[in-house]
């Protein structure tokens, strides 16, 4: 199995505004994960946070997919934001069965909390996470301010992760916050997505950047530059962080991400990514 010293993804596979951007004209809608694995290493599994798939649903996910792509899903809504990870075990259970299939091929756990799962509730998350089988890798992302003030609460918090292995997910909003609201996707952007401090901090070996990006491209090199610094050194030290790209309506976020990318492989030694299939004449491409 190839190691990428970097996942490179987006919050999506399937998008019908990608067809004669990324996957090539013709290309039909259950074709469009093959394609998409393709050419980048992970994707955001949010389909599993509204919804558990079917069997046959996992199996043609893991046909069109190879070892080398990874998926992050997000636990269900119900588990994380209606039980808040209280009273949850057989939920919790029956959905890990459910992705079996997949298992072997999931990069992490998505544990995504409200804002409203305070610091006084780490307790919960700790006694939740011991429900999980030893070899899967969790990402925690919270959102109550409370894990975000640097005192005792925050540290607290980054300290249990350190000492088990659990990525805590890093939210960069900022160039998405800073569009003016003048179209329905940024609006629509700036009333869902949360607005918090960017703490770049590395609790495992997985460390996930969620990069929201302003719907100028060009906007978000600026935003962009610290963390052409950082993901260099944690690189350096041995980890694998997973960036992944989003924008407002998404449709230009494979060109945001292979920009972003191309920039990064200035400052480390990257593989290149391989062309999106639309350049190739709907051709499939290999990622070697």
């Amino acid at each position: 199995m190839y190691h990428f010293p970097l996942r490179l993804g987006l919050t999506m596979w399937s998008h019908p505004e990608w067809q004669s951007s990324l996957y090539g004209k013709g290309t039909k809608p259950a074709e469009r994960l093959e394609k998409y694995a393709s050419v980048f290493h992970c994707v955001e599994g949010n389909t599993t946070f509204y919804a558990t798939p079917s069997i046959s649903t996992l199996q043609n996910w893991r046909s069109a997919t190879h070892d080398d792509f990874h998926f992050t899903f997000k636990l269900p809504k119900f588990i994380t934001h209606q039980q808040q990870l209280r009273h949850c075990q057989q939920e919790l259970t029956d959905f890990l069965n459910v992705m079996a299939p997949l298992h072997s091929r999931i990069g992490q756990w998505t544990i995504q909390l409200p804002h409203q799962f305070e610091p006084q509730s780490l307790e919960v998350l700790k006694k939740f996470c011991t429900l999980f089988p030893k070899e899967m890798k969790l990402g925690v992302e919270v959102r109550h301010m409370g894990f975000f003030n640097k005192r005792d609460s925050e540290k607290r918090f980054n300290h249990w992760l350190v000492e088990n292995g659990i990525n805590r997910i890093i939210m960069d909003s900022r160039p998405v916050f800073s569009a003016p609201p003048t179209s329905a996707a940024v609006i629509d952007a700036h009333q869902k997505k949360p607005k918090v401090p960017v703490h770049a901090i590395s609790t495992a070996d997985n460390p996930m950047i969620r990069f929201i990006g302003h719907p100028d491209q060009e906007a978000n090199l600026a935003f962009f530059e610290p963390w052409l610094k950082k993901l260099p050194i944690w690189i350096e030290e041995g980890k694998q962080p997973y960036v992944m790209i989003h924008t407002p309506d998404n449709v230009e976020a494979p060109q945001l991400a292979d920009k972003l990318y191309k920039q990064l492989a200035e400052k480390t030694d990257l593989p290149k990514l391989a062309a999106f299939p639309a350049q190739q004449g709907n051709n499939q491409i290999s990622m070697f």
